[in-house]
């Protein structure tokens, strides 16, 4: 095997980005790191230079909060007044490659006095728009690649909150030693949850080259930041889904997208199929022919477990109690496409006289059912009620 040094690592991985469409720039610090970020939220924005009344402004909405506060403001639009009397809504993140500006640079040192003096050194960052959103961390072929994890939690323990730091805004870290690639969301504890890239036949992408290639180009990047990230109200956090919980939700959209038959996405226990399950509802939820993303269980499975983890993911989005009333008026909110309940409950909404005037809307609508198990409960005169009464089902 040909040794490669990190410095090795770290020149070759800039090269390929930079075929990839990344521009390589050189920022020392995150003084040069918060003027190249002007320059970008400008060009993204197709802004004219801002001043320093209107660009305080946006840092002082950027450059604040946790981890998770930063990650939602990243996702969020941000009113600028402008002096001019003028305003206009600035975005940071989108969902769209071609709008987006991708640089990547190195070595960005940052002081951090509370710990013995010492400096950090990070070895690459991708910025989008000029804000540093994922780190990546390289070790010499033939060292272990946790040792590049317990860096990054280095990193986040003293570096990053270093004078309130841009660097808050990682979203991923990649970790590699050339032979081995790991991802993982910002705020994971254990190198357990950091994971290999795979293609859809589950066949891991190990070697950084082939990863970078798979996973860091800019389309695959910005999905992996826009769509397949979830931000858990309940614990604040971050997380990310694993490359076959990706390919179960596209092709669950595509499905929808495509097709009027049913389907389905096999899960071991243990695998993340209410994430799988949440994020292709909430995918699904903003397309527009869609009028409501029903998430159903049987009654025996709406446990504490199932409960916590969609209330997570979208708080107040299970209703636990039997009272079929309370599910005929989330059906009724126009507004609120998601709804998770128990087929028991929905097999009374559809079949009891006083609720139908309420529901009565949705007969001819395009609902999309999401079956949290295929187990006799979901068939039989309840499942024909659902059928015969949801017709674009």
């Amino acid at each position: 095997m040909t040794v490669q040094s990190e410095y090795q690592l770290e020149n070759e991985l800039i090269g390929q980005l930079q075929q990839l469409g990344y521009t390589s720039v050189t920022l020392k610090d995150e003084s040069q790191l918060l003027s190249n970020l002007k320059t970008q939220v400008e060009r993204a924005n197709g802004l004219a230079p801002l001043s320093e009344t209107e660009w305080k402004q946006v840092i002082s909405f950027l450059n604040t909060g946790t981890v998770f506060e930063r990650a939602k403001n990243l996702r969020d639009l941000f009113p600028v007044k402008f002096d001019d009397g003028t305003s206009k809504h600035l975005f940071f993140l989108s969902d769209d490659p071609s709008k987006n500006i991708y640089q990547v640079t190195n070595q960005i040192t940052v002081d951090h006095r509370d710990f013995n003096g010492r400096t950090s050194r990070f070895d690459v960052t991708l910025l989008v728009n000029g804000l540093p959103l994922v780190q990546i961390e390289l070790k010499k072929r033939g060292m272990e690649i946790a040792e590049a994890f317990n860096q990054t939690q280095r990193y986040i323990r003293e570096a990053y909150w270093a004078g309130q730091g841009l660097f808050g805004f990682i979203q991923l870290f990649v970790i590699s030693n050339g032979a081995n690639t790991r991802y993982y969301s910002n705020g994971t504890t254990g190198i357990e949850f950091a994971f290999p890239w795979a293609d859809v036949h589950n066949k891991h992408i190990n070697e950084i080259v082939d990863f970078a290639e798979a996973f860091l180009n800019q389309r695959h990047l910005t999905q992996m930041l826009t769509q397949y990230m979830v931000l858990l109200e309940t614990t604040k956090s971050l997380m990310v889904l694993r490359p076959y919980q990706i390919y179960a939700v596209q092709k669950i959209v595509q499905h929808v997208q495509n097709s009027d038959q049913n389907g389905y996405i096999w899960h071991t226990t243990g695998s993340g199929k209410t994430l799988t399950s949440f994020k292709a509802s909430q995918i699904i939820m903003q397309m527009p022919d869609v009028e409501k993303v029903l998430f159903v269980v049987d009654r025996n499975d709406l446990d504490t477990q199932t409960s916590r983890e969609f209330n997570a993911f979208k708080a107040d989005s299970v209703d636990s109690t039997d009272n079929t009333s309370t599910l005929v008026k989330q059906l009724d909110q126009r507004h609120d496409k998601l709804i998770v309940t128990t087929i028991q409950k929905l097999n009374r909404a559809i079949s009891t006289d006083r609720y139908l005037e309420s529901i009565d809307y949705l007969k001819n609508k395009k609902v999309v059912f999401i079956f949290d198990e295929c187990h006799r409960s979901q068939f039989g005169e309840t499942h024909q009620n659902i059928k015969k009464f949801f017709s674009n089902a």
